[in-house]
């Protein structure tokens, strides 16, 4: 059993956050991608991308097919969460659908080590599945904050969770960096890969022995978010009881979900504030999810540097993840700030304020063509992305009905997450593969920030006393 403001419980509750937000860093924004732009790509010893190898070979562009991967994860999600999160509330086990979510993303992760251009769909498979993995987990994780603290902790526990988050994965991504820059071997002895597996690129000599090491450090990297995942999760599963409450299950236990997730989805339709909540959530995410994923393959394709000769060049992949770290660690400043705001002017307030902040955030970046000016364009986004994540759970926490049902209730919230996530994945590679130009897909992203911006005006404050069954 549960007792809400247990600290203990809270803090193993925090560190799944510091766990699994090492996937969201390391595999969705900063290593993986430009491993897997490196591989799927044809450069010469300058390091200049000369065409889009998987584009060559299989007819779809390298980007387009890693954006439908994630969407494929994200959709699959869409369509289990509901049946899965009924079984969990009805059998009063969330602790074992954790669990399951969550090793399976971790393994999905480790098994990336494996990734090369020749087994190029197994690891679109795997990425996929890490994607499967970390969505489903975070239904049932999330599910524990209205059974953990009471309604006035929300804001603040949810803010920990995401700085939690970020920080932890912050410290793996170091450790990480430090490996994928020393091309050179002295710090980590790392031997690199075989040539033959990356003799597409067209290297040699000395950038071709760089690029081993670095694509080791890649592999070695993607092996790491399994292990310190599933490791730290650990932590979580201890103090996390699987059971809540006392429950009489029959064997019809597939039947018996469905009838929870109905029930749900009932009480849902006589709750006017909710609904406009996730209406609103659903379109704003959609355009903060999209940037998640793809800010990498936007940097790597239109920000330039400058040489020492004053000469424009591709922006490196070091610069890149500096870019990341700044998002994270502002992140966490972020989380914070925007909790404190909520204080101030209320959820929903507050969450107006860090989406039209969004909107500026991608008139910027339209404009955005060179590295400094990205640098200071990543610190924004880090401060807004830390505080929506924060406030948009809490907030959504808050708002809920009188209920055992929280996975349920969750599920649906997370399928606003998965289905705006496969929408804003899918419409930013179709625009890609129409127009060939990235900024056209910012103008995209800009009307889903300022959609949501007006949705959220109709949510009204205040939600109708209504009777549910608990």
């Amino acid at each position: 059993m549960l007792t809400k403001g247990n600290k203990k419980t809270i803090r193993a509750w925090i560190m799944y956050d510091w766990a699994n937000s090492a996937y969201a860093l390391t595999i969705t924004s900063a290593v993986f991608p430009i491993f897997y732009e490196l591989v799927t790509s044809k450069k010469n010893d300058a390091g200049e991308v000369i065409t889009d190898f998987a584009q060559e070979v299989v007819g779809v562009a390298g980007t387009s097919l890693y954006s439908y991967a994630i969407a494929a994860g994200f959709l699959i999600m869409a369509l289990l969460a509901p049946i899965l999160s009924g079984i969990a509330d009805y059998s009063d086990s969330k602790k074992r659908f954790l669990q399951f979510f969550c090793y399976l993303g971790s393994a999905a992760c480790a098994g990336l080590y494996f990734f090369s251009f020749d087994n190029l769909w197994i690891g679109l498979f795997l990425i996929t599945m890490a994607c499967v993995g970390f969505s489903g987990s975070i239904i049932f994780y999330n599910a524990y904050l209205p059974e953990i603290a009471n309604e006035e902790e929300h804001d603040s526990i949810s803010a920990k969770g995401f700085a939690a988050g970020y920080i932890g994965s912050v410290l793996l991504l170091i450790v990480n960096l430090a490996m994928v820059m020393d091309s050179e071997g002295k710090i980590f002895g790392l031997p690199g890969i075989d040539p033959e597996e990356i003799a597409h690129l067209g290297l040699s000599g000395e950038g071709l022995l760089k690029t081993c090491r670095a694509i080791q450090a890649f592999k070695i990297s993607c092996l790491s978010v399994g292990l310190w995942w599933a490791g730290w999760a650990q932590w979580t599963f201890w103090a996390l009881p699987n059971k809540t409450r006392k429950t009489k299950i029959t064997n019809n236990i597939i039947f018996n979900g469905y009838r929870e997730i109905v029930k749900v989805w009932k009480e849902l339709g006589q709750t006017v504030r909710l609904k406009r909540y996730l209406i609103a959530y659903f379109i704003y995410n959609t355009g903060v999810q999209t940037v998640m994923f793809m800010a990498a393959n936007f940097a790597a394709k239109e920000i330039k540097a400058k040489n020492e000769f004053g000469e424009d060049i591709p922006f490196p992949s070091e610069s890149l993840i500096v870019a990341i770290l700044i998002i994270q660690l502002v992140g966490a400043i972020g989380a914070f700030l925007f909790s404190n705001l909520s204080k101030r002017f209320g959820n929903l307030r507050a969450l107006m304020i860090a989406v039209w902040f969004w909107v500026i955030l991608v008139v910027y970046a339209y404009f955005v063509e060179y590295e400094y000016p990205f640098y200071a364009l990543a610190a924004g986004v880090g401060l807004v992305m830390g505080g929506v994540q924060a406030l948009s759970r809490s907030t959504y926490s808050k708002f809920l009905p009188p209920t055992h049902d929280h996975a349920s209730y969750f599920s649906f919230y997370n399928m606003c997450y998965y289905i705006g996530t496969v929408v804003g994945m899918s419409f930013f590679a179709l625009t890609f593969d129409l127009t060939g130009n990235m900024r056209t897909c910012i103008i995209l992203i800009g009307s889903f920030f300022i959609i949501g911006a007006i949705a959220l005006t109709f949510v009204p404050k205040k939600e109708a006393k209504l009777k549910f069954n608990e």
